[in-house]
């Protein structure tokens, strides 16, 4: 019973005092992470080029964290990163270049691409695809978004590209302030990551990426779910291949090419760790910084990437953040087994 002037609590239920420790650990290594990648302007503002590849790194750390909703969170193999990133850029493009103030054309890009992706996902879902099904299906969609962008030069530009203005007068443009502007999609990207990863939504996630049919069996809706993944994540990926277009004023064929896009996030996601909270920013990172030093050997760059991609998976087969925190559990396992022991 409860006393006079007392409120009764649900059996498990935390309280306020456990809430906001639980809450601070939750999203202080996003704190972190951002507080350091703030810094890294100091030491490069005044290297355009370097300033270019550090921004483009940011991108894909923001496509990775996308795909790892999708894949990483419901095992979907979208093998349309660059497709949805693309439809996010060309729609919003081509509708700020007919009169949608800038500001607008971005979200319904990224609504359209979120469109698209749920639906690759509803059909993946009704069709009882697997992973590898899911990748082939989405692959197809791949090459048919490739020849739509180079048939329909009247929007596209084809070829040769289309130039997009709408962004030449605003601070995408600038060479610092550009990369801030990505910083804060990066951070927004994972706190709702992190705020997925806590709710009901993320639950779900977990149990039907884990097993299917033990999620079935508890009550996971696993179409609904999936098809929630395939929106937000493509929804996510088309936001942010939209602000890359506006910020680098032209778009082409090239710009979301399965090979630039896809094969790089799929590499970046799978070294940091797939379902890793920061495992994105980490493979971004690196994989940016192999690139920037093995651009000055030619024709060797490509031998030699893909050599250092085989012996950092030996070293890492399940990528670096599940790795570390293994380790990070064994070693605590290790005194505590110790202590039982000598006590014994």
């Amino acid at each position: 019973m409860t006393a006079p002037g007392q409120t009764s609590r649900p059996v498990g239920a935390r309280s306020p005092s456990w809430q906001a420790p639980s809450l601070l650990r939750g999203y202080a290594p996003i704190g972190a992470v951002a507080l350091l990648l703030a810094l890294v302007p100091i030491f490069f503002q005044n290297s355009p080029s370097r300033m270019t590849v550090i921004i483009v790194g940011m991108l894909f750390a923001a496509y990775a964290i996308s795909f790892n909703i999708i894949f990483g969170s419901t095992g979907q193999l979208f093998l349309c990163t660059g497709a949805l990133a693309g439809i996010g850029g060309f729609s919003s493009a081509i509708l700020s270049e007919r009169g949608v103030p800038m500001l607008v054309s971005i979200p319904l890009g990224g609504l359209l691409a979120a469109l698209v992706g749920g639906l690759l996902s509803w059909v993946a879902v009704r069709r009882s695809l697997d992973t590898i099904f899911t990748g082939v299906v989405t692959l197809a969609f791949s090459l048919s978004y490739d020849n739509l962008v180079l048939g329909r030069k009247d929007l596209t530009g084809g070829e040769t590209g289309l130039r997009v203005g709408a962004g030449s007068d605003t601070i995408l443009t600038d060479q610092v302030k550009p990369y801030y502007v990505f910083l804060a999609l990066v951070v927004a990207y994972l706190v709702l990551y992190r705020a997925i990863q806590r709710s009901h939504l993320g639950w779900a996630f977990r149990a039907l990426r884990d097993d299917e049919v033990a999620a079935e069996l508890a009550g996971v809706n696993v179409a609904r779910y999936r098809v929630y993944a395939g929106l937000i994540g493509s929804g996510m990926l088309g936001i942010a291949g939209a602000l890359f277009a506006h910020h680098r004023g032209f778009i082409g064929p090239t710009t979301y090419a399965f090979g630039d896009v896809d094969v790089r996030v799929l590499v970046m996601l799978t070294f940091g760790g797939v379902g890793s909270l920061l495992g994105p920013v980490l493979g971004a990172i690196v994989f940016t910084i192999l690139d920037e030093i093995l651009v000055g050997f030619n024709q060797l760059r490509i031998v030699l990437y893909g050599v250092t991609i085989v012996a950092l998976f030996l070293g890492f087969r399940r990528g670096v953040i599940p790795t570390l925190e293994t380790a990070r559990s064994k070693k605590r396992r290790t005194p505590a087994a110790s202590t039982k022991s000598a006590e014994d």
